[in-house]
């Protein structure tokens, strides 16, 4: 049996894109260790394939070439293969000096030397789980995967308990994204949905995105919303998404949870674009002016992947109305009101 060890992405989104190809791995009879930062490893850990996870004390950003080599050494003859998920530099490095023998990831940032099995990187934006998937060196059905992850009867139920809420009687809300305000729908528009919902409302998101999810809460008036952002560990997040009647997200990590729970939902796309990263789940509803006929005049200026608004208007979330999202709601197998 192949003893493989991966190396995963620093975001949640990209982690769960990797599902489809741990699950090809493991079918194929490899022996699967993921080494992951603690802020995606609760991501593999809801992967059944994934035999250990080894959480890497690593910081966002500088080499930290000691604690790498530390790690090496621990590592050194447990592996066969490394699959080097993230294009850096550094995350070749540890399969590198841990002498794992067959090194596979994309070229990347001077990784010739650090990589024995090299995949040139496409010149478009592939749909990701075709992208990570083709590190397992199949060729067939790459583009037809969907990412899968399962939370354990017994966490999901005490998440449910902790909070006072029984599965499928509310909804989640993740009016987050890491990336910048040109992926967040308003808050104004989330508070004014909440007030529609016959079930109440909870909010997710880190600790950073507390202040937002306070002023929903705050907007949409006492007792509508249950406000946990930043007060839950990222494994209790999962459950809580698991058991949602539905979920409500921006193009954000969460949203890609969600889609690998099954779970319906809605995802609101506006500087980002649904055609590279949708959420993999046939119970989704995506709402994207860019390809919606009846929205005139059309948003020419969408995708344009940035951060902020470079327009100042931010029309392709704005003028997304909460009446749309909650049409949307009663489109997917739920009862939103």
């Amino acid at each position: 049996m192949t003893r493989a060890l991966i190396i995963a992405p620093q975001w949640i989104g990209d982690a769960v894109m990797t599902e489809p190809l741990l699950r090809r791995l493991h079918r194929r009879g490899e022996q699967l260790t993921v080494g992951a930062l603690p802020s995606v490893a609760p991501v593999y850990r809801a992967m059944p394939q994934v035999q250990e996870v080894i959480e890497f004390p690593f910081q966002h950003g500088g080499l930290q070439l000691r604690a790498r080599r530390a790690i090496s050494r621990q590592l050194e003859g447990r592996f066969d293969t490394a699959y080097v998920l993230p294009n850096s530099m550094k995350s070749a490095l540890l399969p590198f000096l841990a002498s794992i023998p067959r090194r596979v990831g994309y070229l990347g940032e001077a990784r010739v030397g650090l990589l024995t099995q090299r995949l040139k990187n496409p010149k478009d934006r592939p749909p990701m789980v075709a992208f990570y998937s083709a590190l397992s060196g199949d060729k067939e059905g790459l583009e037809q995967d969907r990412p899968h992850l399962q939370v354990p009867a017994a966490q999901l139920e005490s998440a449910l308990r902790a909070q006072g809420l029984q599965a499928g009687g509310y909804f989640v809300f993740a009016p987050g994204a890491e990336y910048g305000p040109a992926k967040r729908w308003p808050a104004i528009h989330f508070a004014e949905l909440a007030k529609s919902l016959t079930h109440p409302v909870v909010l997710l998101g880190s600790a950073k995105e507390a202040p937002l999810c306070e002023e929903i809460a705050a907007t949409a008036g006492e007792g509508r919303c249950i406000d946990l952002a930043g007060k839950t560990s990222l494994a209790q997040a999962f459950a809580l998404i698991a058991g949602a009647s539905a979920v409500v997200s921006n193009d954000s990590g969460l949203m890609h949870v969600a889609a690998a729970f099954g779970v319906p939902q809605v995802a609101l796309f506006g500087s980002s674009s649904p055609l590279h990263t949708p959420p993999l789940n046939h119970r989704a509803q995506v709402i994207w002016l860019k390809q919606d006929d009846h929205y005139q005049p059309p948003l020419d200026c969408s995708p344009c992947f940035e951060r902020e608004c470079p327009l100042g208007h931010t029309r392709c979330l704005y003028d997304i109305t909460p009446e749309a999202v909650l049409a949307a709601l009663r489109d997917a197998p739920v009862a939103a009101a």
